[in-house]
């Protein structure tokens, strides 16, 4: 199915910039400004977090529809357990490597703190989920979504997606006015009676973020139960939504580049840096992020279809590019790649803290080789599954 394949190419892609954007040279490197990041405020975790929504949604509410309540809700909480899996996984793999690498509670101190010193307070509540290392702090956030996930699929199931749209933007709400932080408070209090060093660590606010997997998984709940037809919203005639998100887009670019290039006043680029609170998804966030998916899932479904050439050759080369083996590769394995990706970006910090520091090319050279490595996961995955599902026949052949 071209939309399945498009997703995960998509997936894929945001991989690739994963990658790029948390791979730590001494002194930078260029190859990460060709990056969507630096034309406004839309990083590669909000399409990733908003892909798993909307595979969720599609994916369980199928179940659910044919199966019923029960059914869907144990394959998600399966799914759930097999990611807490691999967050565990994840977190050994970096404390054996550690206890093995010269100074790497040097080079690593800054992601991991006390953890780098394989402190067994801190590896408890890496477990617990409380205390999120750098860059391993995506599936945790995913976890807490798929064990809320059950009944919220089951409403839109059922109709009643309402409630839950209108749930997560007030849970939304109440993180953007600090509702959340006497319990942050009371959590990091709880874990300093345990160890005075410890304390709460998550980049993502789960309360906030919660809004771009649940709008994700929201419509593609409605798309399996074909309560919503994105060939009539996504009408080729009817523009005028798509100019709105635009205009967002064009707003945003402004900003981003008057302060790349120095070009805004003091004044205006502490205003911006003030509303722009990543970690807690601030409107900054949702403003950008709602005007760029609405405008590619607009080219890529409308824009292929419309009478202007411009939007149907935009639709088409972005189809053609999410459709690109290799990134259609990593998606099919996209929890298996990220796991890999945050052990290799660790494994090249020690590498630049030994080796380096490196010239352009040789950094460039490094990137793009860290970039062909995440197919080993995908590929030994595929190899695996295709020597389960072989004849007897097809062994001895």
């Amino acid at each position: 199915m071209r939309r399945l394949e498009a997703l995960d190419g998509l997936r894929g892609y945001f991989l690739v910039f994963m990658m790029l954007n948390h791979l730590v040279f001494t002194g930078g490197y260029l190859l990460v400004k060709v990056n969507h990041g630096e034309l406004g405020f839309v990083q590669d975790a909000q399409g990733f977090v908003f892909l798993s929504g909307l595979l969720v949604g599609m994916v369980y509410a199928g179940q659910m529809k044919k199966r019923g309540y029960a059914a869907g809700a144990a394959k998600i909480r399966h799914r759930a357990r097999e990611l807490y899996g691999w967050e565990l996984f994840c977190l050994a793999a970096i404390m054996a490597l550690g206890a093995v690498l010269s100074q790497s509670a040097v080079f690593w101190e800054p992601w991991l703190w006390q953890l780098a010193k394989n402190d067994w307070h801190f590896a408890l509540a890496t477990a617990t989920l409380l205390y999120q290392p750098t860059y391993m702090d995506i599936l945790p956030q995913y976890i807490v979504y798929m064990l809320a996930a059950p009944p919220l699929v089951w409403l839109c199931v059922t109709g009643r997606w309402h409630l839950v749209a209108v749930g997560s933007f007030l849970l939304w709400m109440m993180v953007q006015f600090g509702a959340h932080l006497p319990l942050a408070d009371a959590v990091d209090g709880a874990m300093k009676r345990v160890d005075p060093e410890l304390a709460l660590r998550a980049h993502f606010n789960v309360f906030a973020w919660q809004v771009v997997f649940m709008s994700g998984l929201v419509l593609g709940a409605l798309t399996t139960t074909r309560q919503i037809d994105w060939g009539k919203v996504m009408d080729p005639a009817k523009t005028a939504l798509l100019w709105c998100a635009v205009g967002i887009l064009v707003f945003f670019l402004a900003w981003r580049l008057g302060r790349t290039f120095e070009i805004l006043p003091q004044s205006i680029v502490e205003r911006i840096s003030a509303t722009e609170i990543r970690g807690e998804f601030s409107l900054l966030f949702v403003l950008n992020f709602a005007g760029l998916a609405y405008t590619v899932a607009w080219l890529m479904i409308a824009g292929v279809r419309s009478e202007h050439v411009v939007p149907r050759r935009i639709g088409e080369g972005l189809h053609a590019l999410f459709n690109l083996s290799f990134l259609r590769l990593l998606g099919r394995h996209s929890l298996q790649v990220y796991v890999f990706h945050v052990i290799v970006v660790y494994l090249l910090k020690g590498f630049d803290h030994h080796f380096g520091p490196f010239n352009e090319a040789t950094k460039t050279a490094i990137a793009l080789l860290a970039i062909a490595s995440m197919a080993i996961p995908a590929l030994w995955r595929e190899a695996r599954a295709a020597r389960a599902t072989a004849t007897p026949a097809g062994r001895l052949a």
